[in-house]
């Protein structure tokens, strides 16, 4: 591959802000084709860090509103993407005003003036590959900003991550149990206390425990012990740690993975209630949106070892179980013990408990069992260092006790999310969430039916509110999901002669006593006979490897605003930055990247496939196209449009590459679909960089498909 540099424009993404006249609602989404290289992320300046599970992706958006808001619906959507959550930059609701987020799949929250923690914040996931944004403003000084969506390549209950916990560190041993880490690779490391021994000190940090637990401090989230305060103010803790530990003094703070939320508390300070620490922790867990709730700090509620039950802890317990918390970590006995699901008083409550597992067995000596406890001991072991594995989804958790080599003791647990969708339920939603159909035309918008909580019982499905002289019949008008996935369904839409005018039309389940409704905008457009058109500046249902059979491993198709590549080896623009109408098109890999061969089509073929239409007699295909490449490419490579009639498809154009450089130029190019009359079919748009690795670019714009 010649040697070649690539020019980009740079672009400032500003974080949306408040500055919005009264009644505003915007939206501008940047999705996230499935591989493709994902637009950059605006940055801001203060977070809740998020931790991705494995497979994440994701991109700017901006989605916005204040004031008195009554706007349609808006959406963020990722197309392929089987999850999405959305980062806020500002929730500022007042009195009862909401915005509810519905996934495309499954999945709703209604979000209110509690739910803002002072800081930018990511949502839970929701199933699907967009997320519905409804605003019910009423108050004037109401407003909000989404920025920002992570999105999943795969679905959200094989979605997991993993975190590794232990307490009571170094200690002597703590040799034996980094390797347990190492061997985990954690998206986290969760420390309860004493990690440096015997006084904390910022020597004993960097002689006894960077050795060894040093390696992981990028990916660690501690908490103090007594120990770290045997050194005043616990000042080699805070100096060693810097602002992970959280506010100096304070210590404690909170931190998102995946779909958990985390709590780091200080047990060594001020922890009654009212205190400061306590109401912090109220009001932190009160914010959350997510699902799935644990706690970390050293003092166990709860302890058959030496030092027995700590009620001075309770304030701490108390909020985690009205907050319906899921798990709390702990240490200072130097053993393993697992609880049941209890109360603040040691009760226990399988259905609300909160489960607290100490593992004080970091790698500092060993206590016995030589206390009684208020809780029921499920599990314990005082001979055994270990860490503990935390396997966490949306809805659920796993805990697993990993001794050092050579020792045979293990424990596992399992739990639910206590705020996870439990009860069996569906949603509805539709892709796209808007559609155009000319008079005398068709239109299909896809239906989804997505099961949450085990539901797997039919729902009936039904379209209302559509405009004057428009027709919708869903097929099968009844689905059944299967248990926590989805089942799709083809709303078709028919516009008569005369039909005209607009509106927002209800598409409607129906299981039993329970309904759930989704909205699509149904516009009829001007006559002319035009059945499907899409300039792409908004989403309109295309999808990325419909038939799973791509190859490409980079620069794959996706919607978007193209980025100016040009060679200097030929001096010859490759990728355009322009469009021939708006400012998005299809394009592979559409930011320019840093250096050659970044972001244009490699590894083989990639396709995107419309959504489906009802050629019309004598119907014609019409579309802007640009592509190009260097003098290494081959007949192999091309860009093709076919008609897939069903699972067959037909070559309709085709471009391929020679040993001659090629410039992009944006051309204008017609094909007869006269042949498929009458047939639904969709538009299969490719692209390949196949044979030998070369440069190549392609782009598409304005389809459409008139009579």
């Amino acid at each position: 591959m010649r040697s070649t540099t690539k020019r980009w424009r740079r672009r400032t993404l500003a974080v949306a802000t408040s500055t919005l006249a009264a009644g505003a609602f915007l939206v501008a989404a940047h999705p996230q084709a499935g591989g493709a290289a994902p637009p950059a992320v605006p940055e801001v300046a203060d977070q809740v860090p998020q931790l991705t599970e494995a497979g994440v992706t994701g991109g700017p958006a901006s989605v916005s509103g204040g004031g008195t808001s009554t706007s349609a619906d808006r959406s963020v959507c990722a197309p392929g993407a089987h999850w999405l959550r959305v980062r806020f930059t500002e929730l500022s609701l007042r009195g009862n005003d909401s915005v509810t987020l519905t996934g495309s799949s499954a999945g709703s929250y209604t979000l209110t003036s509690r739910h803002w923690p002072g800081k930018a914040f990511h949502t839970r996931a929701f199933e699907g590959d967009c997320v519905r944004v409804s605003a019910a403003l009423s108050d004037p000084a109401s407003r909000f900003a989404i920025d920002a969506y992570q999105a999943g390549d795969r679905p959200l209950a094989a979605a997991t991550t993993t975190v590794a916990a232990v307490g009571d560190v170094c200690g002597s041993s703590c040799n034996q149990t980094a390797p347990l880490i190492k061997n985990m690779n954690p998206q986290a490391l969760i420390l309860a206390g004493d990690n440096a021994y015997s006084s904390g000190t910022l020597s004993e940090y960097k002689n006894n425990y960077d050795p060894y637990y040093g390696q992981f401090k990028a990916i660690t989230y501690p908490t103090p012990g007594n120990h770290e305060y045997n050194t005043s103010g616990a000042s080699g803790y805070f100096d060693y740690f810097g602002a992970r530990a959280g506010e100096r003094g304070k210590g404690y703070y909170s931190f998102d993975v995946g779909d958990w939320h985390f709590v780091a508390l200080n047990s060594n300070i001020t922890r009654s209630t009212g205190s400061a620490q306590e109401t912090w922790l109220k009001n932190d867990l009160a914010a959350s949106t997510k699902p799935c709730t644990a706690a970390f700090f050293h003092h166990p509620r709860f302890s058959r070892g030496t030092h027995g039950d700590d009620s001075s802890v309770t304030p701490f317990f108390q909020a985690l179980y009205n907050a319906k918390a899921d798990l709390i970590v702990v240490g200072h006995d130097h053993n393993y013990q697992r609880y049941a699901p209890s109360r603040p008083d040691g009760t226990r409550d399988d259905a609300n408990g909160v489960r607290e597992l100490l593992i004080g067995t970091g790698g500092r000596g060993y206590y016995n069992f030589d206390q009684s406890s208020a809780a029921v001991q499920e599990a314990g072991n005082t001979n055994t260092f270990g860490v503990g594995k935390l396997t966490l989804t949306a809805t659920d958790y796993r805990s697993d006790f990993v001794p050092v080599s050579g020792r045979t003791f293990t424990d596992t647990a399992t739990g639910k999310c206590k705020k996870a969708v439990s009860s069996p339920a569906f949603s509805v939603g539709t892709t796209p969430s808007s559609v155009s159909v000319k008079p005398g035309g068709t239109a299909s918008v896809t239906v989804n039916v997505g099961s949450t909580g085990g539901f797997t019982a039919a729902t009936a499905l039904s379209v209302s509110g559509l405009p004057s002289g428009v027709t919708g019949t869903i097929s099968p008008s009844s689905v059944t999901p299967p248990a926590n996935g989805t089942a799709t369904a083809t709303l078709t839409l028919t516009a008569s002669d005369t039909a005209s005018g607009s509106a927002a039309a209800t598409v409607t389940g129906t299981s039993g006593s329970t309904t759930q409704t989704a909205k699509v905008t149904v516009s009829v457009g001007a006559a002319g006979g035009e059945v499907f058109a899409d300039d792409f500046e908004t989403d309109k249902g295309w999808r990325l490897n419909a038939a799973g059979s791509d190859t490409a491993t980079a620069g794959k198709w996706e919607r978007g605003d193209p980025e100016q590549t040009t060679s200097t080896y030929s001096n010859q623009i490759k990728q355009r930055g322009d469009t021939p109408s708006g400012v998005n098109c299809l394009v592979t890999g559409r930011l320019a990247g840093s250096e050659y061969g970044v972001n244009d089509l490699d590894g083989g073929a990639s396709s995107m496939a419309s959504p489906a239409f009802t050629v019309p007699t004598g119907g014609k295909l019409t579309f802007s196209y640009t592509f190009a490449h260097g003098d290494n490419a081959t007949s192999a490579d091309y860009l093709r449009i076919r008609v897939l009639d069903g699972t067959t498809p037909t070559t309709v154009f085709e471009k391929t590459g020679s040993a001659t450089e090629v410039a992009g130029v944006w051309q204008n190019a017609t094909a007869d679909l006269s042949s498929f009359a009458g047939r639904s079919v969709r538009l299969l748009v490719e692209a390949a960089d196949a044979s030998t690795a070369s440069l190549w670019e392609s782009a598409v714009d304005d389809v459409r498909v008139t009579a």
